[in-house]
């Protein structure tokens, strides 16, 4: 590799992922277990890192594997992390298992979400977000955060909008800013604008509040929990969470194994959302 090439590559990528984790270079060199002096060669281009310096100050930063991979192809070495479809043998056993994971969650709402919302399965019991939702943000694959907050979607049966809105918007700024993406930037803008502007109110406590939605049946209240595959070695399943939704009162409990077992014909959900085992797209 030229000399060129290595001032042109991981020194600049190193030097703002540092600056994007707030570390000085005596930081980054302490928690990777080089000196100062060695890391600041890496910065300037005056030294080209070796791959083993290169994975351990990507494992420092806490990259993610996309952005480990996307560090050491700028050092000039192969990616290490392998990146599987869902549908591919190397993810099937772990397909098969989430699958599972979603119907044991019945009577309530489950799904598998990747990179800026999109769906990626879910259970029967999410066609209770889909109620009344227009078709084009029901056509897979489904991003679940937009038909969350947009005006055509769950946001007019959400009695809380401007506080769960914005719980929803600020988690994903608190991502953008751990890594830096244009198109995420985006996303966050376009969500952004169907929030309304509300001040926090004098019972405002500073964390998420069950999101109260309303319904056919009458009104839900649900809490959320989300789940990483956090020792993952494979891109697609690290970047993967299982987002489970789970009533906050009894009421609630009671309303959605009612609509379990309720013959009553609803709207059903479309593309991913109704198939737990569809991949999306």
């Amino acid at each position: 590799m030229s000399h060129a090439t290595v001032r042109n590559g991981v020194g600049p990528e190193l030097s703002r992922w540092r600056r994007a984790r707030r570390l000085s270079q005596l930081e980054l060199a302490g928690l990777a277990g080089t000196t100062q002096r060695h890391l600041s060669f890496i910065e300037s281009g005056r030294s080209q890192p070796g791959r083993e310096i290169v994975i351990r100050l990507a494992e420092s930063l806490g990259l993610s594997l996309r952005e480990r991979n996307d560090l050491l192809t700028a050092a000039g070495y192969a990616p290490v992390f392998t990146e599987s479809g869902l549908d591919e043998t190397a993810l099937r056993p772990v397909r098969a298992a989430l699958d599972q994971i979603l119907h044991g969650h019945l009577p309530y709402p489950a799904l598998v979400v990747a990179p800026y919302g999109r769906v990626v399965a879910a259970n029967d019991a999410i066609g209770v977000f889909t109620e009344g939702a227009a078709p084009e943000l029901l056509e897979p694959p489904v991003n679940m955060l937009r038909l969350m907050l947009h005006p055509d979607g769950m946001a007019p049966r959400v009695r809380n909008l401007a506080e769960w809105g914005r719980h929803v918007i600020e988690n994903l700024r608190a991502r953008a800013r751990r890594s830096p993406d244009p198109r995420l930037d985006d996303f966050v803008a376009e969500l952004t604008g169907y929030v309304p502007q509300a001040p926090p109110g004098p019972e405002h406590l500073g964390f998420a509040v069950p999101m109260r939605l309303t319904c056919a049946d009458g009104e839900l209240r649900l809490i959320t929990t989300l789940t990483s595959f956090a020792t993952a070695t494979d891109i697609t399943l690290a970047e993967l969470h299982l987002e489970a939704f789970l009533p906050a009162d009894q009421p609630t409990a009671d309303l959605l194994r009612t609509r379990a077992t309720d013959p009553l014909p609803r709207t059903p959900a479309t593309g991913p959302l109704g198939h737990p085992s569809a991949p999306g797209a």
